[in-house]
């Protein structure tokens, strides 16, 4: 594989908002007397929001509909309070400065919406590593379609077996997959929790595998058996 190009999910693969965003709506369930079951919050793990809710299963728990608008904004209010002290996951720099230096392009595809991402980007003081970033607001169809990945292959006039992806959540690596990319899965507090069976290869963490060793080895054929 000769790789001229590294895709990034956002939520959960840069920056844990994963976790934070299930510890917010477990406070919110605790506060009506329930808990939210992985295995539901799961169902939204790097889908992009519209459609079902968590509300939904705390309404069926209580039997009655909740004030949403409230609990949405308790919810707004909390996540952002605890990602502000977000940090980038280990490695991602060093995955980041040194695709730089090799010279290869950098994508972004991500299931939220585009003005988060810039914004947070900028804030980590990543964005300028960037050469394309593209959300779910940027496409028809979002994760698990592989339409982000996709788009982020003909901005770059490159092929699926020229690029690597870099996802944490079932939905992600199976857009990838689709898209027919090499597909590394970094799980986290959450996702770590869930099937990740059909990625091309499953770190504990980007500082795990240097950048370089895995383009030799992928160059090498390493990971041939994963792939057939």
């Amino acid at each position: 594989m000769d790789c001229q190009a590294l895709i990034f999910d956002f939520d959960g693969t840069i920056l844990d908002t994963e976790t934070p965003e299930y510890q917010c709506w477990q406070e919110i369930f605790s506060g009506h007397g329930f808990e939210m079951p992985l295995a539901y919050y799961s169902g939204f793990i790097g889908k992009a929001n519209g459609g079902a809710s968590p509300l939904d299963y705390l309404e069926l728990q209580l039997g009655r509909p909740v004030e949403r608008d409230s609990l949405r904004q308790r919810f707004r209010e909390r996540i952002q309070e605890i990602i502000a002290t977000q940090t980038v996951l280990p490695g991602v720099l060093d995955y980041l400065t040194t695709a730089r230096r090799l010279g290869l392009r950098i994508g972004l595809a991500s299931s939220s919406r585009s003005p988060y991402l810039l914004s947070h980007l900028e804030r980590l003081g990543l964005l300028h590593f960037f050469d394309c970033v593209r959300g779910a607001d940027s496409v028809k169809n979002a994760k698990p379609d592989p339409e982000l990945y996709l788009a982020v292959l003909a901005e770059f006039g490159l092929q699926p077996d020229q690029a690597i992806a870099l996802e944490d959540s079932p939905t992600g690596v199976r857009a990838a997959r689709s898209a027919g990319l090499f597909c590394v899965a970094i799980p986290n507090t959450v996702t770590g929790q869930l099937s990740l069976d059909h990625a091309s290869l499953r770190l504990n963490s980007l500082a795990e595998l240097p950048l370089e060793t895995l383009l030799s080895n992928l160059k090498e054929g390493h990971y041939a058996a994963l792939e057939s």
